[in-house]
Formats: C-alpha cells, structure tokens, sequence
C-alpha cells in the first residue's frame, strides 16, 4: 500500500483505504471532458485519507519539526536531506535563498563585529606602548573610541535578526571606517593596518544590498586614496609609524596604488563570490523541489494503484436493493464502510450508496459519525454540496446513505495531475465552495475537515461544478464533538485554533479554504512537515512561505492568503464568500488600496516563513 501524500497524510491506520467512503468520492474511469488539459479532468480518484484525531500539539520547546520539502526548510533534527542542507548553508531557517543568504549575512557580521571589538581594544593598547608620534596617537585613540561605539551600535541593532537590514549599518558603518582612517594615519597609509581594510571591505562587499556594499567600499578606497595623496603633496604631514615620507614621490604612488587595487580586487571578489554562491543555491533549491515533487507523485501513483486493484468490480452487498435502490459495483472501499454504484428500483436516476463495515457497529462513534454526516448533508439544499437522496438502514440493521451520483473528480486529483491550478481555475473553485460553506454556516455546520480529496468536480446536467463532500466529522449548531478533548481534521489544512484542540466556528472552514488556494496556486502545501504533529506544531506556531515566491502570482494574492491564513480568526476573512471576492479581484491585481492594507497589516503581524511572537 503507497503512503498516504503530504497534502492529506493520516495519523492513524484505519485499515486499506481505496476511494474511501468517507470521502463521497464517487467516479467514472473516464469523463467526457477527459481530454481537454485546460479543463479538471476526469479520472479514478484516489482513496481519501482518515481525518486526522489526536491530541493538540506540544509547547515549541519540545516541538522538533523538520520539513522535507522547500516550502519550509526548518532544521530541527532528524535525517539530512537536500533541503535542510540548504537550510544549513545559512545556519538557521530559510524560506528561500534570498532568505538563506540574508540570515547568512547576518551570522557573519555578528562574527566579524566580534573581531572589530578585538582589534579596536587591541589598537587602543599598542597605540599607549608604542613609541609613536603624540598627535597621531591622539587622533587614533579618538577614531577607535568612534568604532568602539559604531560596533556596538551595529551589535545592538543585530539582536533581532528577522528585521535586521543591511542599510542600517551605514551610519554606525562610518564611525568604523572613520577609526579605521585614524589607525592608517597613526600607523602610515603603506602599512600592515592598510592591507587590514582589505579584510573590512571584504567583509562589507558580501552583503545582499548592492548599493550599500558599493558606498562602503567608495568611503573607504576614497578615505586612503585622499589621505595618502595629502600625504604625498604635503598637504597633511605623515606621522606614520611606517612613515613614506622617505621615499621618492614615484614610489609613495606606487605603494598607494597598490593598496587600492588590493581594495578594488576585495570588493569584486567579494561581489562575485556573493552572486555566484545566491544561484548556486537557487538551482540546489530548484533541485531539492523537483525531488520533493517527484516523491509526492511517486506516492500518490502507488496509492493511486492499489485503489484501481480493489474497487470497480462486485461487492458484499451488489446486485442487493438498499431503500429504493438497487446496487452495483463497488467504487469506493475504506476501513469504516464501502461506496456502491446504484440505481433507483423503479429505473430512475443513479445513486451512490454508503455502507458502514457491519464491523464498525460496534463502534458507537463511527455510528454516530456516519449519522451526523447524514443528517447534516441532508439540512444543506445546495447546489454545491452533495445532495443527500436517503437515510436508512438495512433489514440487517447497517446504516446506509444515498446520495447523488457524481461523475468526475477531487481537487486531490487534478492537483496530481498537472501541480497547481490556473487563477482562472482557483477563482472558480473559491466562488463555487464558497457558496456551499455559507450555506453551511447559515446552518450553523462547520466542516472541519475541507481538504483537497473533499471537494470534487462533477458534471451535473451538462453543466459542471464544484460540491463539497464528508461532513463526517463536521460540527453543527450547539450540539458539540464527537472527539471532545482532541485534535480532528487534516492537519495540512486545519485552522490553527482547530489544531490545538480549541472549539471553532465557521472561520476555521476560511482558513482552510485558504489552505486550499495556497495548495492549488503554488503547487505546495502551507505546511508539510515529516510527521503530524510536526505539521500540527508549525500549523500553530509558523507562517508559510510567501506564495509568490514559490509561483509567478500577482503580489495581492500575498495578501489575500495572508489574511484567509491569519493565525487569529479574527483577523480573518469574515465568510469564505467574502475570500472568494478578496481573491477574485487580486487575480486581476483589482484590490483597492484599503483592502491592500488591510492585507499588509496582516503580513507585518505574521510575516511570511518566520515564527511570529
């Protein structure tokens, strides 16, 4: 049996699942629109994963998340794996290269002030013993106290690293490069503490902003190359220790030259340096994503298999008549109950019928699960949720339900098939939902488990369109859960309230649809980490990637995800139909400016690939 795929992987083995019924995924081998790659295509789904039931996730201390593919390249232990690898270039956590080299960045000039405080307290004591010129040793020990306090004033700036920016360490930066000057003209422009500025600008030339590294090494070049040339023309006296006062005007050039060319060489090794290594990393990074999808594919193709090797032909109860109907082959089968093919005794229309494993009766939660799902499916007359036909129970006493017959596919399918969904495919799957969540939160139901295997394309009267399925473990009104005290869902998709264990409302069916979009537009689930209460832990505690960062999308749907994903449910979306106009209009970049900043508000408060607060 394949392993479940990151985007629905159960926590418990309910027993070989094939087009589980819990799913309500009912298909044909073939769709007549099967060939059109512009359209959802239909084709044999594969089985539908149990929704998730455990306790909440545990405090960050003892969470030890790693994720396996790039959305989130988190290093937290476990086996090594191409992206962690990355994730271990920069030494800390990553959403992208960028991302790795700014957190390098910041490593590295963490160490190099360390060294800048050495030097300068070591300056400060050679300056007092050494038999130099009195003026000079004043000038240095005033430029040193400068870089003393431009160190710390970078070090102090360096505390939080997630809003760390390379263009504050300009002005903290002159205090440096000034005591850096003062050293020179107390030790001589030709001596071993000018070819220490070398080491400085190679340092500074490494940094992610151009513009910044350049005018560091501009003050600098131009601070020696004005000194030395006073020097040279007398205009300022030198006081060096190495003095060059003593040798031909040809030769003082010369020396000086040199020294500047060393500067020059620096700074664009450096600058090439840093290119060279930010695309090796996005090509490694490029890399570890093929792979990951590979992996996901490969699984899903086993699974995939071994439904086709289990359903489409009789079962316990074909050619049996259920209610008012009569059944046929089994198309669906799961570790709680079988999906059968039928057809309406008096020759009417089609129908799905659901049975429970006369096993699972002795289960009262199962039981009470299956007519939860029925009495709510029954309450929702929508166009986008699966009608409900009949409830009953078999002479022998096993609950049944019958219900439209679907012809077509799950999300989970098509997502299989070609990555991701065009924005003109995800507009009309986010207004179509949409409308069956409000119809479900004018009922007062909460679905709990929306996830790609439960939101299907069908052809309906010629027409086709998106229903929601299996509200089996869905919440109504006041009338509580059945798992009381525990986490139930799909983690890669449930709120972040959902996943630790808390009561939820309509606005946890938001996040996920959210979820959802995030999944069908980058071609990558929110969060995929190696086991579920990984995923629980950053579902909880992490923000994903940036979505146009993993797929070209205009920047308003950052901020339309943004908000559907909000870690606090009030800062959500209000209804899914609300998202689903949010997300229409940033399709075609049509936010309004309020709106926009409604979205950045969001993304300041949670910013993409971080841990906030």
């Amino acid at each position: 049996m394949g392993r479940a795929s990151d985007d629905d992987r159960p926590t418990v083995d309910l027993g070989p699942r094939t087009n589980d019924p819990e799913s309500h995924t009912h298909v044909e081998p073939a769709s007549p629109f099967d060939d059109d790659p512009d359209d959802l295509d239909g084709a044999p789904s594969e089985d539908t994963p149990p929704p998730t039931v455990m306790s909440a996730p545990p405090p960050p201390q003892v969470a030890e998340g790693v994720h396996h593919l790039p959305t989130q390249q988190l290093v937290r232990g476990g086996k090594r794996s191409a992206s962690t690898s990355l994730s271990r270039l920069s030494g800390t956590t990553a959403t992208s290269p960028v991302e790795a080299m700014r957190a390098d960045e910041v490593a590295r000039t963490r160490v190099f002030l360390k060294v800048v405080l050495g030097i300068c307290f070591g300056g400060i004591i050679v300056a007092l013993t050494a038999d130099g010129d009195p003026v000079a040793r004043s000038v240095v020990l005033v430029g040193t106290a400068g870089s003393l306090l431009g160190t710390v004033w970078i070090l102090s700036r360096l505390r939080d690293a997630a809003t760390w920016d390379g263009r504050k360490i300009v002005v903290p930066g002159l205090l440096i490069i000034v005591g850096s000057m003062s050293g020179v003209y107390y030790w001589g422009v030709a001596s071993p503490v000018a070819a220490m500025l070398v080491y400085g600008i190679y340092f500074f030339s490494l940094g992610s902003n151009a513009r910044v590294t350049l005018s560091m090494y501009v003050m600098v070049a131009a601070a020696h190359l004005l000194m030395g040339g006073a020097m040279i023309a007398g205009v300022i006296e030198d006081r060096g220790v190495v003095g060059i006062g003593h040798l031909r005007t040809l030769d003082r050039i010369s020396l000086l030259c040199i020294v500047e060319c060393l500067y020059l060489v620096a700074f664009i090794t450096a600058r090439v340096s840093q290119r060279v290594t930010l695309e090796a990393m996005t090509q490694l990074e490029g890399a570890v994503r093929g792979m990951a999808q590979r992996d996901a594919l490969l699984a899903e193709a086993r699974a995939e298999l071994d439904r086709a090797l289990v359903v489409g032909g009789p079962g316990r109860y074909t050619e049996q008549v259920i209610g008012k109907f009569k059944l046929g082959i089994l198309i669906g089968r799961g570790g709680m109950g079988e999906v059968y093919e039928a057809r309406a005794v008096d020759g009417g229309r089609e129908a799905a019928v659901k049975l429970l494993h006369p096993g699972t009766l002795a289960d009262p939660t199962h039981v009470q699960r299956f007519l939860r799902e029925a009495d709510t499916a029954a309450r929702l007359n929508c166009a986008h949720v699966v009608g409900v036909l009949e409830v009953g129970t078999t002479e022998g006493g096993v609950p049944f339900l019958a219900m439209e017959r679907l012809r077509g596919h799950d999300l989970a399918h098509q997502l299989r098939r070609h990555k991701k969904l065009s924005l003109p495919q995800a507009r009309l799957f986010a207004e179509q939902v949409a409308v069956g969540l409000d119809a479900a939160r004018a009922a007062g139901i909460v679905h709990r488990d929306l996830k790609p295997h439960n939101v299907f394309f069908a052809e309906v009267a010629g027409v086709r369109t998106w229903k929601i399925l299996d509200f089996g473990v869905s919440k109504a009104g006041g009338t509580g859960t059945l798992t009381k005290g525990h986490v139930i869902g799909t983690p890669a998709y449930m709120a972040p309230e959902q996943a630790r264990g808390e009561d939820v409302d309509h606005r946890a069916d938001v996040y996920s649809l959210g979820a959802i979009l995030y999944r069908s537009v980058t071609g990558h689930p929110a969060f995929t980490g190696k086991d579920v209460p990984s995923t629980l832990y950053d579902v909880v505690y992490r923000v994903p990637s940036q979505p146009t960062m993993l797929a070209n999308l205009p920047a308003d749907i950052d901020r339309v995800l943004a908000i559907g994903l909000a870690k606090d449910p009030r800062e959500r979306f209000a209804t899914a139909v609300e998202l689903a106009a949010w997300f229409a209009a940033a399709a075609a970049d049509g936010l309004t400016l309020e709106q926009r900043r409604r979205g950045d508000d969001v993304i300041a408060r949670y910013p993409w690939g971080t841990r906030p607060g």
